[in-house]
């Protein structure tokens, strides 16, 4: 399996995250409003480092590809998201630590970023199984997972422990490879990615 891919289309592109672009991540990361319903906490450049840092890692270990996300349109840097908890003998992977620039949450990248990612898990990466989860107050994150048609499975209680402290409730979702190409059809053909 490839752990350094790049994936693009029209909108976004999705290079692989290394130590150097902390910089061009930072002014993104700084915003508190990315982890208000998350159970990380970005407050200073050292969370940031950590943060990625453990991408990396899990990278190394084969457990995660993690990219680097470029709006096209604006040509800069919006944010971050990655291949997590691969598990290439049961074909699947989960999509998530996704964080973007609030300007441009809305606008179309997200959807742009998750077709490409899907597509490459579907289709070149062979899995069965594409997870996606989020915080059950995340209102807007369970929306946007909808829209791209996955289906949602069930809410686990008490599942993680916020950075605060506080116990949250994660609201799970998939898609499979038997789903994927009338997904890619009926919700992404639309916009020519």
């Amino acid at each position: 399996m490839d752990f350094y891919p790049v994936l693009e289309n029209k909108r976004v592109l999705l290079r692989p995250l290394q130590a150097a672009d902390i910089e061009g991540l930072l002014p993104v990361a700084l915003q508190p409003v990315l982890w208000k319903v998350s159970t990380i906490k970005v407050q200073e450049k050292a969370d940031l480092e950590k943060y990625v840092q453990t991408a990396l890692a899990d990278r190394e270990r084969g457990e995660a590809i993690p990219f680097v996300i470029i709006d096209r349109r604006e040509n800069r840097v919006a944010g971050s998201t990655r291949f997590a908890a691969i598990s290439q003998s049961h074909r699947r992977a989960e999509i998530g630590y996704t964080w973007i620039d609030p300007p441009l949450q809305g606008s179309g990248l997200n959807k742009a970023m998750k077709f490409a990612m899907l597509q490459h898990a579907f289709e070149v990466m062979g899995l069965n199984r594409v997870e996606l989860k989020t915080n059950e107050l995340n209102t807007r994150s369970r929306n946007a997972i909808l829209s791209i048609g996955a289906q949602q499975e069930g809410i686990l209680r008490h599942h993680m422990v916020g950075s605060d402290g506080s116990l949250r409730n994660t609201v799970y979702f998939s898609i499979l490879k038997a789903e994927w190409p009338e997904i890619k059809e009926r919700i992404f053909a639309k916009y020519g990615f």
